[in-house]
């Protein structure tokens, strides 16, 4: 079993940033491909990343890419999601997710965490 624990959730103004964390523990943390999701409310979960389990490679959902950015330290069992310029339409609760499976593009998780709000102010 893993658990994720997410953190850096909150308030921002249009334009600013905001980086998430997402502490693991409970398996090997480099055995794990590591995603972000986000549901903002009325709407499906949507994929917003996904990094490999050495941190070579990430992959991002077309509306993400560019403005959001993720990271791993393998060491602290801990994957970021640094998110910048922000805008009204990022508001939504943010999921990190965690994969035994090696595929990026094709993410399916395994384990999800309790998710953190992000609202950004307009």
């Amino acid at each position: 079993q893993v658990q994720l624990v997410e953190s850096g959730g909150g308030l921002v103004q249009a334009g600013g940033s905001l980086r998430l964390s997402c502490a693991a523990s409970g398996r090997t943390f480099s055995s794990l491909a590591m995603g972000w999701f986000r549901q903002a409310p009325g709407k499906e979960r949507e994929f917003v990343g996904a990094i490999s389990r050495m941190g070579s490679y990430a992959y991002y959902a077309d509306s993400m890419r560019g403005r959001f950015t993720i990271s791993r330290d393998n060491d602290k069992n801990t994957v970021y999601l640094q998110m910048n310029s922000l805008k009204p339409e990022d508001s939504a609760v943010y999921y990190c997710a965690a994969s035994k499976k090696t595929t990026i593009t094709e993410y399916e998780p395994d384990y999800w965490g309790q998710g953190t709000q992000v609202t950004v102010s307009s």
